[in-house]
């Protein structure tokens, strides 16, 4: 039988004084709230949830999830898994299920005691919890060891413990161990057991190195030329890289995809948050054998490991760092190019590269160069040997850790500074420029807005000019987008070329220099004033001009504004209407132009 209860969580469960050990399935003293905001079934602010024990586990793997970040755990007698927590309808729960302990003479009696309450931890508030029983249980069920709180002179403190194996202390002392009872509440505070704790303590587990927050992948090479000894040598070489990381939830995190005939993930990066357990997990990965596909094992990583469920946490780089014995068995240029455009940061470590008379078997000449970020060597090791690979250790962690160097992070959508210039000229009529507005939230959406990221503002423009909104005013895409919104038409004449040169003074001036200059402007008839003279010095002040016309608009002066070729950059539609139909086809324009700059 699984007794299952329905819990109802409070606020607040994210708190680290409430300790949580495993990912999806937890150790039975885990904090039951904790559990349920790590596992995504609640946020922090409570709920109810159902909880079910389960057996116990030879391991559990820490993670960080959802602003939890939980322990590792060799081995626990219990266990439970949560999920969401559905009352059955018309069922009437009880507002809080009593316990008693096993050992009290009201428990002998058969008689319950006071509701249930988190066991406090010296120093800490407790955390109050309400369970509810679930039909098909009894009383006598939901009982279970009432938990004497740790002594101050105990010799421990609960944020820093050693576990013994199950069981030990209570067989030292002559007794048999108390098993989590049928039914029995779980502990919903983050301490262990005086029963189930050694006087002896852990260094702190580090939060990782804060200077170098990346999120990493390791591509192995599992195939059959590699052979068994050479794998457990580049097997040592990813534990040595793991220890000088310091990896941890504040620094980098690192996980493994091992590829032969086709690539599998032994663990992403949320797995194991610590050096240690890291180190343990490779140890653990056995070769898979077969070809060396390393672009298929690319776009592998490119499609599937980056996301967000696998612990990517979106505003550190992503770096996939490619080890190679000899050279790849199919062709690795195209899915290469696609992992650089996603951001990914490819760096090649070739070992044992093929000699003069073995460059005819290879399928791919120059294929590291084909493959990494940049071609400028930052990005390639070779090493002639094996037994040399070690030597690599430091200078590949002190690469991956300069962020600042890591070219591919930035892309197409997460690079730029974008100054919109909107013709608010009578022409264009209360009702179109609504619709131009919508036009300029379609195109902001397809960034990725922050204060680190795309920035966007915009300049209005008659024969007068005014800034709506500057590239500092707002970091997050809801507040751009709900900027757009509140523009008022303003109603006047078309000065062009004034309004080129005031949003080069009020927006370009203030860009910031790492960042793509992109000027968007929409018109819908011919320029009162000279525009040349202006667009001259928009292109040598390196803005792309992007002109956007519609209905009226001269294509001439289209081309003339627009950064060469005109062809990229010069768009117009006869009706206001079709203005969305052109969103794609720029957005792609502005993509490819990036992707097309030099690698060297």
């Amino acid at each position: 039988m699984n007794p299952e209860f329905l819990v109802k969580c409070p606020a607040g469960c994210q708190d680290p004084r409430y300790h949580v050990y495993g990912t999806d399935v937890y150790a039975s003293y885990s904090s039951v709230c904790g559990a349920a905001v790590h596992s995504g079934v609640l946020d922090n602010s409570g709920g109810k949830i159902l909880v079910r024990k389960v057996a116990g586990q030879s391991g559990y793997h820490g993670s960080y999830s959802n602003g939890v970040w939980s322990l590792s755990l060799p081995r626990w007698r219990e266990s439970f898994v949560v999920s969401e927590g559905k009352p059955q309808k018309g069922v009437t729960y009880p507002s809080a299920l009593t316990y008693s302990s096993s050992k009290s003479p009201a428990a002998k009696a058969g008689e319950t005691t006071k509701a249930y309450q988190s066991p406090s931890v010296p120093g800490t508030t407790a955390q109050p919890v309400t369970l509810m029983q679930v039909p098909g249980t009894t009383a006598v069920e939901a009982t279970h060891t009432a938990l004497s709180k740790p002594s101050p002179s105990a010799g421990f403190t609960t944020s820093s413990l050693r576990l013994q194996p199950v069981g030990q202390r209570s067989r030292e002392l002559g007794e048999e161990p108390d098993l989590w009872k049928p039914g029995s509440v779980l502990l919903d505070a983050g301490f262990v057991p005086k029963e189930e704790l050694s006087t002896q303590s852990l260094e702190p587990v580090s939060q990782g190195d804060p200077s170098c927050k990346v999120d990493l992948s390791f591509l192995i090479d599992g195939s059959s030329s590699i052979g068994k000894r050479r794998f457990r040598i580049q097997k040592q070489f990813l534990a040595d890289v793991a220890q000088a990381l310091d990896i941890g939830p504040a620094g980098p995190l690192m996980g493994v995809v091992q590829y032969g005939d086709n690539p599998a993930t032994q663990f992403n990066l949320k797995t194991h948050m610590n050096s240690r357990d890291l180190k343990t997990a490779i140890e653990k990965i056995t070769q898979r054998g077969g070809l060396s596909n390393v672009g298929r094992a690319i776009s592998f990583v490119t499609k599937n490991f980056f996301s967000k469920s696998n612990g990517n946490r979106g505003g550190a780089p992503n770096v996939a760092v490619v080890m190679v014995d000899g050279w790849p068995t199919d062709k690795v240029e195209e899915a290469s190019r696609l992992a650089r455009e996603s951001g990914i940061n490819i760096f090649f470590i070739t070992i044992e590269g093929a000699v003069e008379n073995e460059k005819q078997y290879v399928l791919e000449p120059n294929f590291a160069n084909k493959a990494v970020c940049r071609t400028n060597g930052f990005y390639s090791l070779n090493v002639q040997n094996w037994y040399g690979l070690h030597k690599s250790v430091q200078p590949l962690v002190k690469r991956v850790c300069d962020t600042d160097r890591l070219a591919c992070s930035k892309t197409c959508l997460n690079s730029a500074d974008i100054g919109f210039v909107i013709d608010g000229s009578s022409s264009v009529g209360t009702g179109n420029f609504r619709t131009v507005l919508q036009f300029v939230a379609n195109l902001s959406k397809e960034f990725d807005i922050s204060d680190t990221d795309t920035r966007v503002g915009a300049v209005q423009y008659t024969y007068e000019q005014r800034l709506e909104f500057g590239f500092d005013q707002y970091t997050t895409k809801p507040d751009v987008l709900n900027a757009i919104k509140r523009v008022g038409y303003w109603s006047g004449g078309t000065s062009t070329g004034a309004a080129i040169n005031y949003a080069l003074e009020q927006l370009f001036k203030k860009s910031k220099p790492n960042k793509r200059k992109l000027m968007i402007l929409i018109t819908d008839g011919r320029s009162y004033d000279d525009v040349r003279i202006p667009a001259m010095v928009a292109h040598h002040k390196g803005v792309i001009t992007y002109a956007i016309g519609v209905a009226w608009a001269a294509q001439e002066e289209l081309e003339i504004i627009a950064t060469h070729p005109a062809r990229d950059h010069a768009f117009f539609v006869d009706e206001f209407d079709n203005l969305y139909k052109s969103v794609p086809k720029i957005i792609q324009n502005i993509c490819t132009e990036f992707n097309s700059q030099p690698r060297n």
